[in-house]
């Protein structure tokens, strides 16, 4: 089964000029590079032959898997790319400087985070620290050490969220807009898209997995319905924002239209030689459609943008627009006393300064 064949559209087809702008010739960081999303970056990268791709990842085995398969393709189009595999946590300062400092990094591009949203749901501290505080460290070092292009993957989740993952993403991208009035080198921007068909998480390993084993496919809600993208789309987009950027903006593909989960679903069983319960075919079909409920911080449609002031780029496919800032000292404040409910693991604290940001944070009951 492709998974393209379930994005029901046609991929957007990428600018060659934007994917090599920040790239060609230059030295790029890419955060979370074990990662979906970053494994994919690096591949995208790496065809835009940069003097030197620095991966940066907590998870050893994850950076040990890239690493291999890029050395691989280093050798087997002998590209003259220096490859760097550093281990390290987004949330070292010290760590970050350091390898940005020694191999004066030009471009970065931060996908590293948590992303599962129940998984941060259960894990709020944890969450916000990765999140949050792992953006803002990474920017902190990224104007130290003079880099110049900064982007941060981002999600339609940070839209009017529901769940604690999508408040940390809004409120990381309200970091780096606050820091784009201290004066520096950095150009910082963020890239927001919907789900990512077949990355870690997403519904179709999870669904090719139910289908397999015979049913039931679980849905949580009819209606419920969601933008998607390919994962090679998603870090094509990040890659050609950034060379669109003007300090502090957000941008967002143009997805086409959401798409149902329960046809999607349906989709999938097809495309893989079965039928689907219904009530007219009861006794042909092959796989049953449960459906579970909403879970917590769930919501039934995603958006990806916050306000109405959207403006067009260069991309055809690619959208921008101004959304409300923290300025720098306020959001300062903010952090401080989010920082010490952390240490103290003040959950209750935590939820409120979250509900009391400019970010139309809305808890579910």
């Amino acid at each position: 089964m492709d998974v393209a064949d379930l994005l029901g559209r046609a991929p957007v087809a990428p600018n060659k000029k934007l994917m090599s702008q920040n790239i060609s010739d230059k030295v790029v960081m890419v955060t979370g590079a074990g990662g979906s999303i970053g494994s994919e970056l690096c591949r995208q990268i790496l065809s835009q032959k940069p003097k030197v791709l620095v991966l940066f990842e907590l998870n050893e085995f994850n950076l040990y898997q890239i690493d291999q398969e890029l050395k691989a393709t280093i050798g087997r189009l002998k590209l003259d790319c220096k490859l760097i595999a550093c281990l390290g946590s987004v949330q070292n300062e010290n760590r970050l400087i350091n390898t940005m400092k020694a191999h004066s990094v030009e471009t970065i591009y931060h996908s590293a985070a948590y992303k599962h949203v129940p998984l941060v749901e259960d894990n709020i501290v944890e969450g916000i620290r990765n999140n949050v505080f792992g953006t803002l460290a990474c920017a902190n070092a990224a104007i130290k050490t003079g880099v110049n292009n900064f982007t941060l993957i981002s999600t339609d989740k940070a839209v009017r969220p529901t769940n604690v993952m999508g408040a940390t993403k809004r409120l990381a991208e309200l970091v780096l807009q606050a820091l784009v009035e201290k004066e520096s080198e950095t150009t910082f921007t963020m890239v927001r898209f919907g789900n990512v068909l077949g990355s870690s998480g997403s519904v179709v390993p999870l669904f090719k997995k139910q289908i397999r084993k015979g049913g039931p496919v679980t849905v949580t809600h009819p209606d419920i319905t969601r933008y998607f993208m390919l994962i090679p789309e998603a870090a094509q987009l990040v890659i050609q924002a950034s060379s669109l950027a003007k300090n502090g903006q957000v941008f967002v593909l143009d997805m086409g239209d959401p798409v149902k989960i329960s046809d999607l679903a349906t989709r999938m069983i097809h495309l893989m030689g079965m039928k689907e319960f219904s009530k007219s075919n009861s006794e042909d079909g092959d796989i049953e459609i449960k459906y579970t409920g909403l879970r917590p911080g769930e919501k039934l449609y995603e958006e990806l943008l916050i306000g109405d002031n959207v403006e067009g780029t260069r991309h055809q496919k690619i959208m921008t627009a101004r959304e409300e800032k923290i300025d720098y000292k306020s959001l300062s404040l903010i952090l401080n006393n989010l920082d010490e409910s952390c240490r103290n693991y003040e959950l209750n604290n935590i939820k409120n300064i979250l509900q009391q940001l400019p970010i139309n944070y809305l808890t579910y009951k």
